[in-house]
């Protein structure tokens, strides 16, 4: 089963997630942006600051853009937003997962979940306390991916 993601930081949070719920060696994990406008950058270094401060290791991620043949690999795609959700959709053949990230996050609102309004925000132009609050969101998130895809493979 393959994944993918919108952000670096979910996709280094998720592969950790898998492994500790001992599915990494049965899903694909990457990410990748619907634009190429960073592609081949490290991850932003505040980023970076904030997995390392706890115990995730971001280092070796580069950007790179989604394309439409990713989805021949992937049974589940997941946006951090809606704008880039519905950009998603729209490029996806049948039989492929499309659904917003946080979708799977409990303390999401079941009205937020169902709207697909659960969005997981872009802390690029802010400080330090986005990308804590995003690495917050998607840690939670994380679990309920987890919890689907066990779920998918059994």
């Amino acid at each position: 089963m393959g994944n993918i993601c919108r952000s670096p930081m979910a996709e280094v949070v998720l592969r950790k997630v898998l492994d500790d719920h001992g599915l990494a060696d049965r899903v694909i994990v990457d990410s990748a942006g619907t634009q190429g406008w960073h592609a081949g950058d490290p991850m932003d270094s505040r980023a970076l600051r904030t997995l390392a401060g706890r115990g995730y290791d971001g280092s070796g991620h580069r950007a790179r853009q989604f394309t439409n043949d990713w989805f021949d690999r992937y049974d589940l795609v997941l946006a951090m937003d809606r704008d880039n959700l519905s950009f998603l959709r729209r490029m996806a053949p049948s039989g492929v997962e499309v659904r917003l990230f946080r979708s799977f996050d409990p303390a999401a609102s079941e009205e937020a979940q169902e709207a697909q309004e659960a969005e997981v925000p872009d802390p690029y132009y802010g400080g330090a306390e986005g990308f804590e609050e995003v690495l917050q969101l998607v840690e939670a998130a994380s679990e309920g991916v987890a919890k689907h895809i066990a779920d998918e493979i059994d």
